[in-house]
């Protein structure tokens, strides 16, 4: 059974022409569009995901400021009101740094996730995503503060928008350690999804549940980024490709949208009923 994962927030708040300035980046939209961050999670729930990722990727005291619990904890009130009662809500716990610089992860990032994954499992999320990870150690310590909660933990691990961080052999490596932490389930996440399959595959070779959330890769690939009616539609002919691999966790990462998450749908979950 494929399970169906929802798209971005970051870049759907763009397209709905509201500002992510750095360095809150998306998370500046709880204080200041929080009725928009709300649509955005209603419309992939109309959409057909059925999981439901918190717009908490930069809610941390040195991008959000003394107000980030408030505002994590206001970013899971948000999804949890936006969707039916029976979808999940995962709390994302994204790297300290810039999620594209593994050489800038910090030396000590436990203090930092342990915090966050706390408010996450006491705000009420289903599971904890522990998403967009370059640097494999940074991503186990953030797994291993999540498991602490006691709230159902995954990891997605990222090679970059370059699919040049990771080999799909140490991101494996990465996922197997993140399995081995704590982790019930392994995604690889914001790889582009014309060179997903290979780390998809990768992760096939685990036999633990994994699935993929890919971004659009660049503008001219035509896959998203508003690139129009076609690029839903390619962005499923990759995704056959991960499901064949025997992923069952779908969704979309950057430059996805609603209209990606629905032919998700259409695909998996409409012509099994």
């Amino acid at each position: 059974m494929i399970t169906i994962m929802d798209g971005p927030v970051g870049t759907e708040l763009l397209a709905r022409g509201v500002p992510t300035p750095l360095p809150a980046w998306s998370a500046d939209a709880l204080l200041r569009a929080p009725d928009v961050v709300r649509e955005i999670h209603a419309a992939y729930a109309a959409a057909g995901a059925t999981i439901h990722t918190t717009n908490t990727f930069r809610t941390r005291p040195a991008t959000a400021g003394d107000r980030w619990a408030e505002m994590a904890q206001t970013a899971v009130l948000l999804a949890r009101s936006a969707v039916p009662t029976d979808h999940r809500i995962a709390g994302s716990l994204a790297p300290i740094a810039d999620c594209y610089r593994p050489d800038l992860s910090p030396a000590d990032p436990r203090p930092a996730h342990r915090a966050l994954a706390q408010v996450l499992a006491e705000a009420g999320v289903d599971l904890i995503l522990c998403e967009t990870f370059p640097h494999v150690g940074e991503a186990i310590i953030a797994v291993e503060e999540a498991v602490a909660t006691g709230v159902e933990t995954w990891a997605a691990l990222t090679a970059g928008p370059d699919a040049d961080l990771l080999t799909p052999m140490a991101l494996a490596d990465g996922a197997a350690r993140a399995l081995d932490a704590g982790a019930s389930a392994i995604l690889v996440n914001c790889v582009p999804a014309s060179q997903t399959l290979r780390f998809a595959e990768a992760l096939a070779r685990l036999g633990a549940p994994f699935g993929a959330y890919a971004n659009a890769g660049r503008p001219d690939e035509g896959v998203g980024w508003a690139s129009g009616p076609p690029g839903p539609e390619r962005y499923v002919a990759f995704a056959r490709m991960w499901v064949e691999a025997g992923a069952s966790l779908i969704g979309g990462c950057c430059g996805t949208s609603p209209d990606h998450i629905a032919a998700l749908k259409k695909a998996f979950v409409d012509k099994n009923h």
